[in-house]
């Protein structure tokens, strides 16, 4: 006689297994990085440059990754305050920060009570994108170059006022660093954030920034302001006839500045390669590079993220000279 198992001893045996092993798929869909939505915070309000280019990515890197990435503005304390919130996070991938200038390493130069270490709180992915800074004056100033600019700012200390989104911030550092290379002496005004900087500019309000071109590269083509050099490795094809600062003399001044993209301290490697991998897809496709090109931001160069993070360290050095030699502390 045949024995046919009953359901209760299918189900203890092979069967069981099976049906265990299905219930376990869940857990193990889980393990597979993403598997969810993912948050990017920017630590600044929308409209700003580095909003801009986290919106730019958001989208194709949703397209990569599988899963949808939801853009989330928490301004405050340029910068800070996002950059906090990110490093407090659960350092499993899916809250990111888009990094830049102002967040690590203005930031954490100038305000005592930061928070957080651009370094030893982050894992610093990936570069989006470079931004040639640009020293820019208004054009009704009698400038044409920048030598006849720097010359008269010598002979005239304290008559030309520059303008910066905030104390501490990376326009500046951009300035005092100028004035400790060049010995030019000129007179901060900060304004709080970059739309009430480039309404002052526009105004003459003050006389020049040394800032990101990004946010001035309209209003330069519309012959509102006047760029005199760009801090940039070559000369761009929108403004041909402008020099770098190398060229002009002070390679020392010839820093593009970075956005980025970060994640909390002790996320896993695994999961900081597959986002690196995925920034780098983005990155290097046509559509983004003609996209960046028309913004005037230069597309990123392939950097690790052990390259990334040691080229932060340099900065933070260089700069950390600038900050101590002026005083300078944010409010």
């Amino acid at each position: 006689m045949n024995h046919i198992p009953s359901r209760r001893h299918l189900l203890s045996t092979g069967l069981g297994l099976g049906l265990a092993g299905l219930a376990a798929l869940p857990a193990l869909a889980q393990d597979k990085f993403p598997s969810r939505p993912i948050t990017l915070v920017v630590p600044f309000p929308p409209g700003g440059s580095v909003d801009i280019m986290a919106r730019q990515y958001s989208e194709p890197l949703s397209k990569v990754l599988g899963v949808p990435i939801v853009v989330e503005n928490r301004a405050g304390a340029g910068g800070s305050v996002g950059a906090q919130y990110v490093a407090r996070a659960k350092a499993d991938g899916y809250t990111l920060v888009v990094s830049s200038q102002s967040s690590h390493l203005a930031n954490p130069l100038t305000q005592p009570k930061v928070g957080y270490d651009p370094v030893k709180d982050f894992e610093n992915i990936a570069i989006l994108g470079r931004l040639p800074n640009a020293l820019v004056v208004h054009s009704s100033l009698p400038f044409k170059t920048f030598k006849e600019f720097i010359d008269y700012a010598k002979k005239n200390p304290g008559k030309l006022n520059y303008g910066s989104g905030g104390v501490g911030s990376m326009g500046q550092l951009n300035v005092e660093m100028l004035k400790a290379t060049t010995g030019a002496f000129t007179t901060h005004i900060p304004y709080r954030g970059g739309t009430p900087l480039i309404t002052a500019v526009l105004g003459n309000e003050v006389q020049f920034i040394l800032d990101n071109l990004v946010i001035m590269l309209p209003h330069i083509q519309a012959g509102k302001v006047r760029a005199l050099a760009l801090a940039n490795d070559q000369r761009l094809p929108q403004l041909p006839d402008v020099p770098t600062l190398a060229e002009v003399g002070y390679p020392q001044l010839n820093l593009t500045s970075w956005i980025g993209l970060a994640a909390p301290g002790g996320t896993p490697d695994a999961v900081v390669q597959t986002l690196y991998k995925a920034v780098r897809e983005v990155a290097t496709s046509p559509a983004m590079l003609a996209n960046l090109k028309d913004r005037g931001v230069i597309a990123p160069e392939e950097m690790t993220p052990a390259a990334f993070e040691k080229m932060m360290s340099e900065r933070l050095v260089k700069f950390g000279e600038v900050v101590r030699k002026a005083g300078i502390t944010a409010e």
